[in-house]
């Protein structure tokens, strides 16, 4: 391990990069590392009562510790060869996660998941093979060095537009969304948290900053791109979330709108606005999170999905409900929860930016969002009981254990100073942009 700065890089069996296969580990990597395990963490607390239904147990945490070893490799891996090898080590066990259970909407969600992630995958595939053709390397700092040196040619600009394709659809970026509203609500509740906690920001939002921002470099051209397709995330998202009634299904589509809200903010580019992006995407996870166990509570204790079954649930779920209101205040933006202040930041940013239509699109998201999750906690968690759900009680301690830590952190994070912690070095890195190379091949040395 050797250090450069605040960069560490690892050399694998010893051999120098870029031949060699390297780890690096700066402030973007950790920053998601963090992320992506303290999810994990959660939710596999979380499993231990909820997949005493299932059979088979065995197969599900393999699986699932396949996808989270898949998704770390994703964020820490030093060349694109092995960036590709990490992302489908967790997409295909995303796969088999989806369609556990084996009912007849599970395998229909995880055909279709599948088949649009295999083209993702494909349309990855092929801008690394086109980038390599050009760079005759696949290490990422030694990419960034040599467009640098060479400079980006005119095969860089088709090769942008198959990495926005590939990655946006594994982070569900509109108008590349079609999978995800039947894969979450078809899965387990622990995958559905897992999926749209980190999946789609380290397979998807991670990955493409890390190769748009440190490989290539983002013009002010693929920054007006970015934010075009932030804010039409946000705003056709939360549109398709209104009307739904299937609760996962409803969270699902706000997966969609508030992942336009991360890119929206990274996209500006401006200091302020990447430390929004990065505190959204961080907000997210957890809140998101928490959204995703809750239903999967309320769908074990009741056996349904559907809003207009439900109501007067927080009397007989306390714990649920309650931690369902701070999710639901978190997302939609309400201060001191942790969304709130992710969602200014990247309000004031745009306006700072000149941005002042973005800046409207996102409070507008936002109020939507509100108006959402009001329906959520009216039909769902108050109002008079459903007579059918008399005997129904809260669900078991470890399910109860996970809620309550994000609930806390949903409380916190606007409390705390986050980006004093870890915040600081992740926009530092997406702000250094091409600089990444030398600062990766200086820690080698």
């Amino acid at each position: 391990m050797v250090r450069g700065g605040s960069t560490l890089v690892y050399k694998l069996g010893g051999w120098m990069p870029p031949i060699g296969i390297s780890l690096v580990l700066d402030g973007f990597s950790s920053f998601m590392l963090v992320t992506v395990n303290l999810v994990a963490l959660l939710v596999n607390i979380y499993s231990i009562n909820y997949m005493l239904r299932y059979t088979a147990k065995w197969k599900f945490y393999t699986l699932f510790l396949l996808m989270i070893a898949g998704m770390n490799g994703v964020v820490i891996t030093g060349d694109l060869f092995n960036l590709y090898v990490f992302l489908e080590i967790a997409a295909i066990a995303s796969y088999a996660l989806v369609a556990f259970g084996i009912e007849h909407e599970e395998l229909e969600a995880s055909f279709k998941y599948a088949v649009m992630g295999s083209i993702a995958s494909s349309f990855i595939l092929l801008g690394i093979i086109f980038l390599y053709s050009y760079t005759s390397t696949l290490n990422m700092a030694d990419i960034g060095r040599v467009l640098l040196d060479k400079g980006p040619g005119r095969i860089i600009g088709f090769i942008i537009p198959m990495f926005i394709f590939g990655f946006g659809l594994k982070a569900a970026l509109v108008p590349f969304h079609a999978w995800l509203p039947d894969a979450h609500p078809a899965a387990p509740a622990p995958i559905s948290a897992m999926l749209s906690g980190v999946l789609i920001k380290s397979l998807g939002v991670y990955a493409l900053c890390r190769i748009l921002f440190n490989v290539i470099g983002v013009g002010e051209s693929l920054s007006l791109v970015l934010m075009f397709l932030g804010a039409i995330s946000m705003v056709v998202g939360v549109f398709l979330a209104v009307g739904q009634w299937d609760l996962k299904r409803l969270l699902a589509y706000h997966s969609i709108s508030q992942i336009g809200y991360v890119i929206l903010g990274i996209g500006l580019g401006t200091p302020l606005g990447i430390l929004g992006g990065l505190f959204h995407l961080f907000n997210h996870s957890i809140f998101k999170s928490l959204l995703f166990l809750n239903s999967g509570s309320v769908e074990y204790a009741t056996g349904t999905r559907d809003l207009q079954k439900m109501g007067g649930l927080a009397s007989k779920m306390p714990v649920t409900g309650t931690t369902n209101l701070i999710a639901s205040m978190s997302i939609a933006g309400i201060p001191p929860f942790n969304g709130f202040w992710s969602k200014l930041i990247i309000i004031i940013a745009a306006v700072q930016a000149g941005r002042f239509g973005y800046a409207f699109w996102a409070v507008l998201a936002s109020i939507l969002t509100l108006a959402s999750f009001m329906k959520v906690m009216k039909y769902g968690f108050y109002g008079k009981l459903n007579e059918a759900f008399n005997n129904i009680k809260e669900v078991p301690l470890f399910m109860r254990l996970s809620v309550v830590i994000l609930a806390i952190i949903c409380v916190a994070g606007g409390l705390l100073l986050l980006n004093g912690i870890f915040l600081e070095g992740a926009r530092d890195v997406l702000l250094n942009g091409t600089k990444y190379a030398a600062v990766v091949l200086r820690a080698v040395k």
